[in-house]
């Protein structure tokens, strides 16, 4: 897909971080903006952006709604299409939750919010709107589905069981519409980010009511330390303009760099290289892991001049004031190793 203006997006997750940075880039490229969220402070704060960064009001849409509903997300599919005309011509799925704790603590409620969330709205967003889509547009005109996913989906989370689960099923659901949706002339893209300056270290304040009981431990301080590292992350914008790029090229998989192709395949050989290491033996694999994980950490530094005199990592899991660690199981939980509550 390279024509945006005058088309449709529907962002879902789009009144903040990567949604919201998103919008705009996708707004600015000339498309009518839908944005869809659970919280209606943070649409009516997102329009204001929106309208402020250049873009028309009559050209915003801002939808209140839970997506893991279908019936909630069948009807703001029918508004989108009452108020622009039609169905989305690019459809992104970018709403997220995660929360962490070590997998063994996690409870029925855990997996069912964050999967819920990352998995199942994508699901009800795919299965309602790319027939509409495909009955729209399939050789008339270009259209595109993205999901945005996470690094985290390539790798082992065990601290973030239900999350990393999702995206790595997510990934999946890209790959196979991107095989799918090619007789129609369309595409699909899956975002797989790692850190973004985000809300998403807020999501347990968002927690619905029904799926409170918790495995992991969860405070004010705890959520204080996540916000303190999502700062750090890559700028929404950025990442929207990378996205675009890679939307643009028809890239299936969309990494959260400016890197080269083959940069970008050598990331992911490191990453997959992981699977194989799953094969050897305890002491062998160990070994080989820690030296993969070493290896991949000097990623995180960008390497300055010819690379020679890069910077070391930054500090990743500083601890802020009035902080205290994550991923903690709840104390209560007498099965859980003590060195993990």
């Amino acid at each position: 897909m390279k024509d945006f203006a005058g088309k449709i997006v529907f962002i879902t997750g789009g009144a903040s971080g990567a949604g919201l940075g998103q919008a705009k880039v996708f707004g600015k490229a000339g498309m009518k903006v839908a944005i869809a969220d659970v919280r209606q402070e943070a649409l009516d704060q997102a329009v204001e952006e929106l309208i402020a960064y250049g873009i028309k009001k009559e050209d915003i849409l801002a939808l209140k709604a839970d997506l893991t509903n279908r019936d909630e997300y069948k009807a703001v599919a029918d508004k989108v299409e009452a108020v622009f005309g039609g169905p989305p011509h690019l459809l992104i799925q970018t709403a997220g939750v995660n929360s962490f704790g070590p997998i063994e603590a996690s409870t029925f409620d855990d997996f069912d919010w964050v999967m819920g969330v990352c998995l199942n709205h994508v699901v009800n967003g795919l299965l309602i709107f790319v027939p509409r889509m495909i009955k729209a547009y399939a050789h008339k005109t270009e259209f595109h589905v993205v999901t945005t996913s996470s690094m985290g989906a390539f790798m082992a989370g065990s601290t973030t069981g239900p999350y990393s689960a999702a995206k790595a099923a997510v990934n999946n659901l890209m790959y196979s519409y991107a095989e799918a949706l090619k007789p129609y002339g369309a595409g699909a893209t899956v975002l797989c980010p790692g850190n973004i300056r985000s809300n998403i270290g807020n999501a347990e304040k968002y927690r619905p009511a029904h799926l409170q009981n918790r495995g992991y431990h969860v405070s004010e301080g705890t959520i204080k330390t996540l916000n303190a590292i999502h700062a750090q992350g890559i700028d929404p914008v950025e990442l929207a303009e990378i996205l675009k790029e890679g939307i643009e090229n028809d890239r299936i998989i969309v990494l959260p760099d400016h890197n080269t192709g083959e940069q970008r395949a050598a990331q992911l050989r490191a990453l997959h290289a992981t699977i194989e290491d799953y094969c050897l033996t305890g002491p062998e694999r160990e070994k080989k892991m820690a030296e993969r994980m070493a290896e991949m950490m000097k990623n995180f530094a960008p390497p300055s001049g010819d690379g020679k005199d890069a910077p070391p990592p930054p500090p990743m899991w500083g601890i802020p004031e009035g902080g205290e660690p994550f991923g903690k199981a709840r104390k209560d939980l007498d099965w859980v190793d003590p060195s993990k509550k």
